[in-house]
């Protein structure tokens, strides 16, 4: 909780979390809208939303309404794609969002062109907007369930990465998620999967020989993505990994 009203006060005095204890004196507008950001946040406002940025990796990304808040977890699946990434390579990055992958790749790997795909409406502008200082990004509105989608690239993706909206329906989540993130970015159908499938399709036809792929999952997907990247009879190498607190996270595979 500390830690939250620290940030929210730097944010307020725009100044970094480490100079607040150099900070002896606060104006009675910025005291009042401190006091205006705690009470915001004690309603369960994302903290990421009041102070307009969440960090990622080495990043920060712009976010606030429209846009699903990049979580820590995804930080792994983004570090296994980076790993995979020749100078020159081609990557696609999936289900978009704020960017969070797709910035991360551009800002931390020798990638030629990275390509980040996302379809809504209110998230793109924040995709826009955070890819802008990435001249090897390019920017596609499009759905990631259309079998036609990047057909020019047939064969010929390095690596491709996707954190689609995977929450079964009707799951509890917190207030945080449930009333501020987009639904269409959390739920993923009755199973959670229904985004899944088709994104292992696409990313068969996409990647060339050898190309990887990692796809995020909810935690009661840990057999079932595996098992349907090995059904479809293209991928080789499908490993499944569990995210820092030892929950199953992300699946993996190589391309025959």
């Amino acid at each position: 909780m500390y830690k939250r009203q620290e940030l929210l006060a730097a944010h307020v005095l725009q100044v970094g979390r480490g100079r607040l204890i150099l900070t002896d004196t606060i104006r009675e507008d910025e005291a009042v809208r401190f006091r205006e950001l705690v009470t915001e946040r004690a309603q369960r406002v994302p903290l990421q939303y009041l102070i307009g940025s969440a960090a990622f990796r080495h990043v920060e990304l712009a976010v606030g309404d429209g846009v699903f808040v990049p979580r820590p977890e995804t930080e792994l699946l983004a570090g296994w794609g980076i790993e995979r990434v020749e100078p020159g390579a081609t990557v696609v990055a999936l289900c978009s969002g704020s960017g969070a992958i797709a910035v991360s790749v551009a800002d931390e790997s020798p990638a030629g062109r990275v390509i980040a795909v996302e379809r809504s409406a209110g998230a793109l502008p924040w995709l826009r907007r955070n890819a802008r200082p990435y001249p090897q990004i390019s920017v596609l509105e499009g759905d990631v369930t259309d079998p036609d989608l990047l057909s020019e690239l047939h064969g010929q993706v390095d690596v491709l990465l996707c954190n689609p909206p995977y929450v079964p329906d009707g799951t509890p989540v917190p207030p945080e998620v449930s009333d501020h993130d987009p639904s269409e970015a959390v739920f993923g159908g009755a199973d959670g999967l229904s985004v899944i499938r088709p994104v292992v399709a696409l990313a068969a036809v996409l990647l060339k020989s050898g190309g990887s792929v990692g796809i995020e999952h909810d935690d009661v997907h840990g057999t079932a993505v595996p098992e349907l990247l090995r059904a479809d009879g293209r991928f080789i190498e499908v490993t499944a990994h569990d995210d820092l607190t030892g929950r199953p996270r992300y699946a993996t595979a190589r391309r025959v």
